[in-house]
Protein backbone atom coordinates (compact mmCIF):
# COMPACT_ATOMS: atom_id res chain seq x y z
CA UNK A 1 0.00 0.00 0.00
CA UNK A 2 1.34 3.41 -0.97
CA UNK A 3 1.31 5.60 2.15
CA UNK A 4 3.25 8.61 3.41
CA UNK A 5 5.56 7.35 6.14
CA UNK A 6 6.85 9.43 9.03
CA UNK A 7 10.14 7.50 8.95
CA UNK A 8 10.78 8.73 5.39
CA UNK A 9 9.96 12.33 6.30
CA UNK A 10 12.45 12.17 9.17
CA UNK A 11 15.14 10.61 6.97
CA UNK A 12 14.65 13.44 4.47
CA UNK A 13 15.04 16.07 7.20
CA UNK A 14 11.47 17.28 6.77
CA UNK A 15 10.60 16.96 10.48
CA UNK A 16 13.42 19.15 11.79
CA UNK A 17 12.04 22.11 13.70
CA UNK A 18 8.49 21.11 12.80
CA UNK A 19 5.54 20.76 15.15
CA UNK A 20 4.59 17.08 15.07
CA UNK A 21 1.23 15.88 16.39
CA UNK A 22 1.28 12.14 17.16
CA UNK A 23 -1.97 10.28 17.72
CA UNK A 24 -0.93 7.23 19.74
CA UNK A 25 -2.98 4.46 21.29
CA UNK A 26 -2.24 4.73 25.01
CA UNK A 27 -5.54 3.33 26.24
CA UNK A 28 -3.99 1.04 28.85
CA UNK A 29 -5.73 -0.89 31.66
CA UNK A 30 -5.53 0.10 35.33
CA UNK A 31 -5.87 -2.03 38.45
CA UNK A 32 -8.19 -1.33 41.37
CA UNK A 33 -5.56 0.94 42.92
CA UNK A 34 -5.23 3.20 39.89
CA UNK A 35 -1.92 1.76 38.71
CA UNK A 36 -1.19 0.80 35.11
CA UNK A 37 -1.51 -2.98 34.99
CA UNK A 38 -0.18 -3.53 31.45
CA UNK A 39 1.97 -1.05 29.51
CA UNK A 40 2.44 -2.73 26.11
CA UNK A 41 0.71 0.08 24.23
CA UNK A 42 2.88 2.71 25.90
CA UNK A 43 6.06 0.83 25.04
CA UNK A 44 4.84 0.37 21.47
CA UNK A 45 4.45 4.16 21.11
CA UNK A 46 8.03 4.92 22.10
CA UNK A 47 9.79 4.35 18.71
CA UNK A 48 7.65 6.95 16.94
CA UNK A 49 8.20 9.53 19.65
CA UNK A 50 11.94 8.85 19.75
CA UNK A 51 12.05 9.14 15.96
CA UNK A 52 10.42 12.56 16.12
CA UNK A 53 12.70 13.79 18.89
CA UNK A 54 15.81 12.53 17.09
CA UNK A 55 14.66 14.41 13.99
CA UNK A 56 14.57 17.67 15.98
CA UNK A 57 10.80 18.06 16.05
CA UNK A 58 8.59 19.70 18.64
CA UNK A 59 6.49 16.73 19.69
CA UNK A 60 2.87 16.58 20.86
CA UNK A 61 1.37 13.21 21.77
CA UNK A 62 -2.25 12.46 22.56
CA UNK A 63 -4.54 9.47 23.01
CA UNK A 64 -7.92 8.54 24.33
CA UNK A 65 -8.22 6.80 27.68
CA UNK A 66 -11.41 5.01 28.64
CA UNK A 67 -14.79 6.47 27.73
CA UNK A 68 -14.96 9.96 29.27
CA UNK A 69 -17.89 12.31 28.79
CA UNK A 70 -17.02 15.01 26.28
CA UNK A 71 -16.59 18.39 27.92
CA UNK A 72 -16.59 16.94 31.45
CA UNK A 73 -13.01 16.13 32.47
CA UNK A 74 -12.60 13.99 35.59
CA UNK A 75 -9.35 13.05 37.36
CA UNK A 76 -9.81 9.39 36.45
CA UNK A 77 -9.81 10.37 32.77
CA UNK A 78 -6.33 11.87 32.96
CA UNK A 79 -3.37 10.65 30.93
CA UNK A 80 -1.03 11.76 33.75
CA UNK A 81 -0.14 8.17 34.82
CA UNK A 82 0.51 7.32 31.17
CA UNK A 83 2.74 10.37 30.76
CA UNK A 84 4.68 9.36 33.86
CA UNK A 85 5.29 5.86 32.51
CA UNK A 86 6.17 7.25 29.08
CA UNK A 87 8.65 9.60 30.72
CA UNK A 88 10.30 6.65 32.46
CA UNK A 89 10.68 4.86 29.13
CA UNK A 90 11.99 7.96 27.34
CA UNK A 91 14.26 9.02 30.20
CA UNK A 92 12.78 12.51 30.33
CA UNK A 93 9.83 14.34 31.83
CA UNK A 94 6.65 14.41 29.75
CA UNK A 95 4.46 17.35 30.88
CA UNK A 96 0.70 16.96 30.54
CA UNK A 97 -1.17 19.88 28.97
CA UNK A 98 -4.88 20.50 29.50
CA UNK A 99 -7.22 22.70 27.43
CA UNK A 100 -4.80 22.36 24.53
CA UNK A 101 -7.05 22.65 21.48
CA UNK A 102 -6.48 26.38 20.97
CA UNK A 103 -2.73 26.50 21.61
CA UNK A 104 0.23 24.30 22.59
CA UNK A 105 3.61 25.55 23.74
CA UNK A 106 6.38 23.08 22.92
CA UNK A 107 9.92 23.65 21.63
CA UNK A 108 11.97 21.61 19.18
CA UNK A 109 13.48 18.63 20.97
CA UNK A 110 10.71 18.57 23.58
CA UNK A 111 7.69 16.29 24.01
CA UNK A 112 4.41 17.04 25.74
CA UNK A 113 1.33 14.94 26.41
CA UNK A 114 -1.98 16.46 25.34
CA UNK A 115 -4.68 15.45 27.80
CA UNK A 116 -7.25 12.77 26.94
CA UNK A 117 -8.49 13.72 23.46
CA UNK A 118 -11.94 12.23 24.01
CA UNK A 119 -12.73 14.92 26.54
CA UNK A 120 -12.77 17.45 23.70
CA UNK A 121 -16.28 18.20 22.43
CA UNK A 122 -16.71 16.85 18.92
CA UNK A 123 -13.95 14.22 19.04
CA UNK A 124 -16.19 11.16 18.74
CA UNK A 125 -18.40 12.66 16.01
CA UNK A 126 -15.41 13.98 14.08
CA UNK A 127 -16.38 17.66 14.28
CA UNK A 128 -14.85 19.59 11.39
CA UNK A 129 -14.33 22.68 13.56
CA UNK A 130 -12.39 20.63 16.12
CA UNK A 131 -10.39 18.89 13.39
CA UNK A 132 -9.37 22.23 11.87
CA UNK A 133 -8.34 23.58 15.27
CA UNK A 134 -6.15 20.56 15.97
CA UNK A 135 -4.64 20.61 12.49
CA UNK A 136 -3.62 24.23 13.04
CA UNK A 137 -1.45 23.12 15.95
CA UNK A 138 0.95 21.12 13.79
CA UNK A 139 3.05 20.98 10.65
CA UNK A 140 2.96 17.18 10.52
CA UNK A 141 0.21 14.87 11.75
CA UNK A 142 1.26 11.29 12.52
CA UNK A 143 -1.23 8.48 13.08
CA UNK A 144 0.54 5.74 15.02
CA UNK A 145 -2.58 4.36 16.70
CA UNK A 146 -3.34 1.17 14.80
CA UNK A 147 -5.69 -0.07 17.52
CA UNK A 148 -8.07 2.85 16.97
CA UNK A 149 -7.27 3.83 13.38
CA UNK A 150 -10.54 2.29 12.19
CA UNK A 151 -12.56 4.97 13.97
CA UNK A 152 -13.47 8.14 12.04
CA UNK A 153 -12.90 10.51 14.96
CA UNK A 154 -11.28 13.91 15.28
CA UNK A 155 -7.76 12.78 16.13
CA UNK A 156 -7.77 9.68 13.91
CA UNK A 157 -9.42 11.03 10.77
CA UNK A 158 -10.57 14.64 10.82
CA UNK A 159 -7.21 16.21 11.65
CA UNK A 160 -5.56 14.30 8.78
CA UNK A 161 -7.83 16.07 6.30
CA UNK A 162 -6.58 19.52 7.28
CA UNK A 163 -3.00 19.05 8.55
CA UNK A 164 -0.29 20.33 6.14
CA UNK A 165 1.19 16.81 6.08
CA UNK A 166 -0.49 13.62 7.29
CA UNK A 167 1.43 10.36 7.55
CA UNK A 168 1.67 6.97 9.22
CA UNK A 169 3.97 6.33 12.16
CA UNK A 170 6.22 3.25 12.36
CA UNK A 171 3.72 1.15 14.30
CA UNK A 172 0.84 1.85 11.92
CA UNK A 173 3.14 1.46 8.88
CA UNK A 174 4.29 -1.97 10.05
CA UNK A 175 0.71 -3.13 10.59
CA UNK A 176 -0.37 -1.87 7.16
CA UNK A 177 2.59 -3.65 5.53
CA UNK A 178 1.75 -6.91 7.34
CA UNK A 179 -1.92 -6.76 6.37
CA UNK A 180 -1.12 -5.84 2.76
CA UNK A 181 1.29 -8.74 2.45
CA UNK A 182 -1.12 -11.19 4.05
CA UNK A 183 -4.04 -10.22 1.83
CA UNK A 184 -2.18 -9.63 -1.44
CA UNK A 185 -0.05 -12.77 -1.54
CA UNK A 186 -0.77 -14.94 1.50
CA UNK A 187 0.78 -18.25 2.39
CA UNK A 188 -1.82 -20.94 3.01
CA UNK A 189 -3.40 -21.88 5.30
CA UNK A 190 -4.00 -18.29 6.39
CA UNK A 191 -5.43 -17.51 9.83
CA UNK A 192 -6.52 -14.13 11.16
CA UNK A 193 -6.90 -13.37 14.86
CA UNK A 194 -9.26 -10.51 15.75
CA UNK A 195 -10.01 -9.53 19.32
CA UNK A 196 -11.67 -6.64 21.08
CA UNK A 197 -14.80 -5.81 22.98
CA UNK A 198 -17.18 -5.07 20.11
CA UNK A 199 -18.16 -6.73 16.87
CA UNK A 200 -19.78 -3.46 15.76
CA UNK A 201 -16.51 -1.52 15.49
CA UNK A 202 -14.82 -4.32 13.53
CA UNK A 203 -17.72 -5.71 11.52
CA UNK A 204 -16.45 -4.58 8.11
CA UNK A 205 -12.99 -5.97 8.93
CA UNK A 206 -14.48 -9.32 9.93
CA UNK A 207 -16.58 -9.43 6.77
CA UNK A 208 -13.57 -8.65 4.58
CA UNK A 209 -11.38 -11.24 6.31
CA UNK A 210 -14.13 -13.85 5.99
CA UNK A 211 -13.62 -13.71 2.21
CA UNK A 212 -9.86 -14.32 2.37
CA UNK A 213 -8.72 -16.33 5.38
CA UNK A 214 -8.92 -20.05 6.09
CA UNK A 215 -9.51 -19.54 9.81
CA UNK A 216 -10.89 -16.50 11.60
CA UNK A 217 -10.07 -16.73 15.28
CA UNK A 218 -12.03 -14.28 17.45
CA UNK A 219 -11.29 -13.26 21.01
CA UNK A 220 -12.45 -10.95 23.78
CA UNK A 221 -16.02 -9.67 23.71
CA UNK A 222 -16.15 -10.45 19.99
CA UNK A 223 -15.77 -14.16 20.79
CA UNK A 224 -18.74 -13.95 23.15
CA UNK A 225 -20.96 -12.62 20.37
CA UNK A 226 -19.82 -15.44 18.10
CA UNK A 227 -20.49 -17.94 20.89
CA UNK A 228 -24.06 -16.62 21.09
CA UNK A 229 -24.30 -17.01 17.32
CA UNK A 230 -23.25 -20.65 17.73
CA UNK A 231 -26.01 -21.18 20.30
CA UNK A 232 -23.80 -21.21 23.39
CA UNK A 233 -24.49 -19.61 26.76
CA UNK A 234 -22.18 -16.78 27.89
CA UNK A 235 -23.82 -15.77 31.19
CA UNK A 236 -23.33 -12.08 31.94
CA UNK A 237 -20.23 -11.74 29.76
CA UNK A 238 -19.81 -8.75 27.45
CA UNK A 239 -21.42 -9.28 24.05
CA UNK A 240 -23.60 -7.61 21.40
CA UNK A 241 -26.74 -9.77 21.06
CA UNK A 242 -28.14 -7.47 18.36
CA UNK A 243 -25.23 -8.44 16.09
CA UNK A 244 -25.67 -12.21 16.42
CA UNK A 245 -27.16 -12.24 12.92
CA UNK A 246 -24.07 -10.61 11.44
CA UNK A 247 -21.82 -13.03 13.32
CA UNK A 248 -23.83 -15.97 11.97
CA UNK A 249 -23.46 -14.55 8.46
CA UNK A 250 -19.67 -14.45 8.84
CA UNK A 251 -19.63 -18.04 10.11
CA UNK A 252 -21.82 -19.23 7.22
CA UNK A 253 -19.85 -17.30 4.59
CA UNK A 254 -16.65 -18.98 5.69
CA UNK A 255 -18.25 -22.40 5.99
CA UNK A 256 -19.53 -22.08 2.40
CA UNK A 257 -15.99 -21.98 1.06
CA UNK A 258 -14.53 -24.60 3.38
CA UNK A 259 -13.13 -22.15 5.96
CA UNK A 260 -14.11 -21.85 9.61
CA UNK A 261 -14.49 -19.69 12.67
CA UNK A 262 -13.34 -21.91 15.56
CA UNK A 263 -15.67 -21.58 18.53
CA UNK A 264 -14.15 -21.98 22.05
CA UNK A 265 -14.43 -25.50 23.46
CA UNK A 266 -13.80 -24.38 27.03
CA UNK A 267 -14.10 -21.10 28.88
CA UNK A 268 -12.77 -19.50 32.06
CA UNK A 269 -15.63 -18.38 34.31
CA UNK A 270 -15.91 -16.29 37.46
CA UNK A 271 -18.75 -14.79 39.49
CA UNK A 272 -17.26 -11.30 39.28
CA UNK A 273 -14.93 -9.46 36.93
CA UNK A 274 -11.73 -8.89 38.91
CA UNK A 275 -8.11 -9.96 39.14
CA UNK A 276 -8.74 -11.75 42.46
CA UNK A 277 -12.00 -13.48 41.43
CA UNK A 278 -11.86 -17.30 41.79
CA UNK A 279 -11.92 -18.77 38.28
CA UNK A 280 -12.97 -22.15 36.93
CA UNK A 281 -12.63 -23.77 33.52
CA UNK A 282 -15.88 -25.13 32.05
CA UNK A 283 -17.25 -26.50 28.82
CA UNK A 284 -19.70 -24.05 27.24
CA UNK A 285 -23.30 -25.22 27.21
CA UNK A 286 -25.97 -24.72 24.56
CA UNK A 287 -29.31 -22.98 24.96
CA UNK A 288 -32.21 -25.38 25.33
CA UNK A 289 -35.49 -24.70 23.57
CA UNK A 290 -38.38 -24.30 26.02
CA UNK A 291 -42.04 -24.90 25.37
Amino acid sequence: MNITRFANLCAQGKAQGQRVFIRADLNVPFDDHGHISEDTRIRASVPCIQMALAAGAAVMVTSHLGRPTEGEFKPEDSLAPVAKRLGELLGREVPVLTNWVDDVTVAAGQVVMLENCRVNKGEKKNSEDLARQMAALCDIYVNDAFGTAHRAEGTTYGIAQFAPIACAGPLLSAEIDAISKALANPKRPLAAIVAGSKVSTKLTILQALAKNVDQLIVGGGIANTFMLAAGLKIGKSLAEPDLVGEAKAVIEAMKARGAEVPIPTDVVCAKTFGADAPATVKKPTRWRMTT
